[in-house]
């Protein structure tokens, strides 16, 4: 049985991954919780609870949780129409009782069942939002909260307009040199970085948020008018003691079990957190180098305890997201301890360094950001999908387009929906092979036969000559379903009133009692 105690011996490559993951997160935390109109510090619980608790009780080496974009537009609904936060946490609460409820109903497995081209579709629609929801930040544009990957915002502004405005409006020369010398580090470092020596462990992120914090000092000494304003750098609530810290947390409104629409959140957010977290961790093993495979039943039961233990000490609800674990494959993460370090970074620096946090420009942070969607979605990636056939080809493109005009959850929906399109039509290709030389026949089922091959199969049988001889292969199954075997039954039962003689290849359990009903015909298996 795997260990839930993280291997203390990949620190070297778990330590700076981890700091990139945090850097990475902060800002998403933030966001998310400005969008969901939580208090800004309930997007922080969230990211430390995803990473310290649900890292350490989850299997997934490389998954990192914290505050979803996907459930923001659930939690904002459900925080204005409550009577308080509080009532909204004990939500949360009951959201993670349920989501256990899922794990010991064995609830995870359905992640199996969604086809790798809609998984690579998600990766690389994640990687396109976070390029075009980035570029706004890049040039000082920091109208739209971080975080926030839906196509349509409620004002009516979608994905593209806002780059518009961006370009359009008075942008900001100082978060445009910041973000352009960002993005050039991090594509050079990718390829100079050094395979030895102590450099190797130096996490280009990191460097990235060193050179934003002082270049934009060297900004306000030399520049002063290009210097970035609070406005767009990182706003972290900031206390003036550390022992005023605790009360940045709020406990739930235990009062609230016993009402309707607390259950009616707790059920919605139960179900889409459990979608989100297990599509979510389903695509990490895709892209972890080692190809581990996740348990999800146990990932849903980590989830669970990580949403009680978040709406208890006042946080938004967790899953487990994809553009954290996508940054900590990136940064070469090895083991969970990067999970569980990103999360005590996130809790060391806002309760002690706060004000050194609201120094970093998000222009600087729009830079990582652009260079992580980068790698999910190289122009590789789809010349890839398209040279293993249409079959993949549609169902991974249409998976883009649809989460890229609408979001991660309904995108996921239409190109699964796509993929079993795809899927039904593969079964509804030949099945039955059917040839005839002289009074010799074949009709051979080519793979295992289900009630769509019923035509097809009654379709061969009826096209066997009187007066001849013929072999009902069916070697190359492992199930032939009873609607099958009625018409090959009845087809065997007719067959000495036609002078056919009948033979049977295929030794299968419970094909052999079923087709052995033509006592007149020669049923023969080998």
């Amino acid at each position: 049985m795997q260990t839930l105690i993280p291997k203390l011996s990949t620190w070297r490559a778990d330590l700076p991954a981890s700091i990139v993951v945090a850097l990475v997160a902060l800002p998403l935390c933030l966001g998310v919780a400005l969008a969901s109109g939580a208090p800004l510090f309930a997007g922080v619980i969230a990211g430390i609870v995803g990473g310290i608790a649900v890292g350490l009780f989850s299997k997934s080496p490389l998954s990192v949780s914290g505050p979803a974009a996907g459930l923001t537009v659930i939690v904002l609904a459900a925080i204005e129409s409550m009577p308080s936060y509080q009532m909204f946490l004990m939500a949360v609460v009951l959201a993670g009782v349920l989501q256990i409820g899922f794990s010991l109903t064995r609830a995870g497995i359905l992640s199996e069942f969604v086809p790798s081209s809609v998984i690579t579709g998600m990766l690389a629609a994640i990687g396109l939002i976070l390029i075009l929801k980035q570029i706004p930040h890049a040039v000082g544009f920091d109208r739209e909260a971080e975080g926030i990957f839906e196509f349509s915002t409620a004002n009516g502004v979608n994905t593209f307009s806002q780059i518009i405005d961006s370009l359009s409006a008075s942008v900001t020369p100082g978060a445009i040199l910041i973000a352009g010398i960002s993005l050039a580090f991090l594509f050079w470092w990718d390829g100079a970085k050094p395979k030895n020596g102590p450099l190797r462990f130096v996490p280009g992120p990191l460097v990235v948020v060193l050179i934003g914090v002082l270049g934009n000092a060297l900004l306000g000494a030399v520049k002063p008018d290009w210097q970035l304003q609070a406005t767009h750098l990182v706003q972290v609530p900031v206390t003036q003691k550390l022992s005023e810290f605790p009360t940045l947390f709020t406990l739930p409104d235990f009062s609230g079990i016993s009402m309707g629409i607390v259950w009616t959140t707790a059920v919605t957010l139960a179900i889409v957190a459990s979608l989100e977290s297990l599509l979510s961790v389903k695509a990490v093993d895709e892209i972890d180098p080692r190809r581990r495979s996740t348990d999800k039943n146990w990932e849903l039961l980590a989830q669970g305890g990580g949403n009680i233990l978040s709406g208890m000490i006042g946080g938004l609800p967790v899953t487990s997201v994809i553009v954290r674990s996508s940054a900590n494959v990136d940064a070469k993460a090895e083991s969970k301890l990067s999970t569980m370090l990103h999360g005590f970074w996130l809790l060391i620096s806002v309760a002690l360094i706060p004000s050194l946090l609201n120094l970093i420009p998000l222009s600087a942070l729009a830079a990582v950001l652009i260079a992580t969607g980068y790698k999910l979605t190289k122009p590789k990636l789809f010349l890839e999908r398209y040279k293993q056939g249409w079959t993949q080809f549609i169902p991974f493109v249409v998976t883009v387009g649809a989460i890229l005009f609408t979001d991660l959850l309904e995108g996921i929906v239409i190109g699964i929906v796509v993929g079993f399109i795809f899927v039904i039509a593969r079964n509804f290709r030949t099945a039955i092979t059917f040839a005839c030389d002289g009074d010799d026949c074949l009709v051979r089922a080519r793979r295992n036969l289900y009630f769509i091959h019923k035509y097809e199969l009654q379709k061969s049988l009826n096209r066997v000559p009187d007066n001849t001889q013929v072999l009902i292969d069916l070697s190359s199954t492992s199930y032939v379903d009873l609607d099958n075997i009625d018409i090959i039954n009845a087809f065997i039962k007719g067959a000495e009133y036609r002078g056919i003689t009948v033979s049977l290849r295929g030794d299968i359990a419970g094909k052999r009692a079923a087709l052995i009903n033509a006592p007149s015909s020669e049923v023969l298996y080998t």
